[in-house]
Parts: C-alpha cells; structure tokens; sequence
C-alpha cells in the first residue's frame, strides 16, 4: 500500500513528465509556470491512496489524479485575479507575471486540459468518473460565486457559509476521493462513504484555517494573525460572533465591518476581544470537532480492512493537528 508520501511524489514525477505544447507560448508557458509552483499535491494523492485501497491500479489512476491536480491550480489561477492576489506559494501570480488577459485564457485551457485528461481514466468507469468530476467542477464555481456574492452583504447566515466552503472547498477533496475509489473498483456505497469522509473533513479543514487566521501563532502561522478581519471576511468566527453578539457588541461589529479609516491592529485586538467575550473559539472548536468525528465515522464504514485505511486515517488526524 501507497503512503500519502509516496503518493504524492508520484504525482509530482507524473507532472514533471507532462508535456505541453510550445506555442504558443503565452498559453501554455503559465500552464508549466503555476503548474511547478510547489503545492502539496493533497488532492491527486487522495485520488490515489482511494484507489489503491480497493487495489485498483495506481497508474491506471495517474490522469485522472493529474486532471484534479490542473483543475485546482486553475481555479487558484483565476482566484488570484479576482482577489487581485500578487503572490501564490512565494511566487508572483500568473496575472502578475504576464496579464490578466493571459491568465483568464491559460485558466481557461487549464479547464479543458484537466477534462482531457480525465478522458483517460478506464472505459469501464470513464463516464461515471467523469460525471463525478464535472458535477464537482460546477459546483466549485458556484462557491466561488457564493463568496463573492457574501463579500457584498453584511450579515450571512451560518448555513450559508458552510454550504459556500462545502462548494468552494470540500467538493474537490470528497471528489477526489470518491473518483478515486471507482477507479479502485470499489462499490458505489463504499464510494460515497469515502466522499462523505472527504466533504465533511474538507469542511472542519476550513473552519480550521478560519480559527488558525484569528488565533493562530504567528511564529508558526507565518503572517499576522486576524488578516480576515481585517479583509471584513465573513468568516464562521465572525457569524458566530454576529448571531451571539448582545446589542453593544453587536454595534460594535458592524462598526468595525463598515469602517473604511481604521488602525488594522486596533481593529483586531478589538474583534478578537468581542470573539472572546462570546466563547467563539470554543463554539467553533467543538464545530470543527464534530465535522471531523462525522469524518472518521464515514471512514470506519468502509467495506475494507482496517489496515488499509490507515493511511487515510492519519491525514485526517495530520490536517486536524496543523498549526498553520
């Protein structure tokens, strides 16, 4: 059996290997370029230790994983335009290096490379494998419109946002995962459970990111801490707050969510003072908690023998134990 590690070094080689056309080179020079920008490559490895749990073949599943692979840079790609991003993974965004006009159109064919590639899963699965991931393409741009849209309001409930991270966030790693999984052979049951799994650790993983932005450790972090308070993010600290909030602070939280001439500093000492005053973090641990134990239950319902979901059983436990 694959180790997550190993899964992933796979994937990096199967990429360096890929070649894209040369011309013209506007195109495909920023396909190579975010494509070689690092990343952890989670997503294509999941698509292969899913696979390799039913003992289907690892490199009859290489396309496929890459298709996620391409397809998740080219929604970063096209992210970074819209958040006007100047830096992804220590290097400057594509839109930044070249344009925007070149980003836009090398996103683009990075949607159509990453459907072509997964057109080389097996026959015998290729339409349910790619129903699967066009389905979860979709999905994710209706997240991303979702958290545009929230940008522009005040108050978002919290059913709003979990369903906006569901689509923007957690869809892929549950794709991933469950298109992994057919390719493997396994049953359909066993395939949502394993999609199941996904989603809702795809979802304790951004409630995670949402409390490490406010309380995590700087040192280890690596920026500042309360950057989406800053940004007036709606994150689920922030609608706990607002649903909790009494209406002096309440007051107070708009104030600060309106304020256009502000010390950033002042400005987060003063929020993280009302989350604390609430019981935020704590509401939005247990929150977490509860995703992540519904994660595990999925994972225990596999028709495979526990040994096999080891590998599966120490990611969910490395991406809760993150401190960054």
């Amino acid at each position: 059996m694959y180790t997550l590690t190993e899964a992933q070094k796979l994937i990096e080689k199967h990429l360096e290997n890929i070649k894209f056309p040369e011309e013209p080179a506007d195109l495909y020079d920023p396909v190579r370029y975010i494509l070689s920008t690092g990343g952890k490559r989670i997503r294509p490895a999941l698509v292969l230790l899913s696979c390799d749990m039913f003992a289907g073949s690892v490199d009859s599943a290489l396309h496929p994983a890459t298709a996620i692979e391409i397809f998740h840079n080219f929604t970063l790609l096209h992210d970074d335009i819209m958040d006007r991003s100047e830096i992804r993974r220590g290097r400057e965004t594509v839109h930044v290096k070249w344009n925007e006009n070149v980003a836009i159109l090398s996103g683009d064919a990075m949607s159509i490379l990453a459907s072509s590639f997964m057109n080389e899963a097996p026959g015998a699965v290729l339409r349910n494998v790619h129903n699967v991931f066009t389905r979860t393409a979709i999905q994710v741009c209706e997240g991303q419109q979702l958290d545009m849209n929230y940008e522009k309001v005040l108050m978002v409930e919290e059913k709003e946002y979990l369903r906006m991270i569901e689509l923007k966030t957690a869809v892929l790693i549950a794709a991933s995962l469950k298109i992994g999984a057919m390719l493997g052979g396994s049953s359909e049951t066993d395939a949502v459970h394993l999609y199941d799994f996904g989603r809702d650790l795809g979802l304790a993983f951004q409630l995670q990111d949402d409390l490490l932005d406010a309380y995590g450790d700087p040192e280890i972090f690596g920026k500042k801490p309360g950057m989406d308070i800053v940004d007036n993010k709606k994150t689920i600290l922030m609608i706990t707050a607002l649903k909790a909030a009494g209406p002096e602070q309440s007051e107070a939280l708009k104030k600060w969510l309106t304020a256009s001439d502000f010390d950033p500093e002042e400005k987060v000492d003063a929020v993280i003072r009302i989350f604390d005053a609430l019981h935020v973090k704590e509401k939005v641990e247990r929150m977490i908690n509860s995703y992540y134990q519904a994660a595990l239950e999925n994972l225990k319902k596999l028709n495979t023998p526990a040994e096999r979901k080891t590998e599966l059983f120490a990611f969910a436990e490395s991406l809760m134990e993150r401190k960054k």
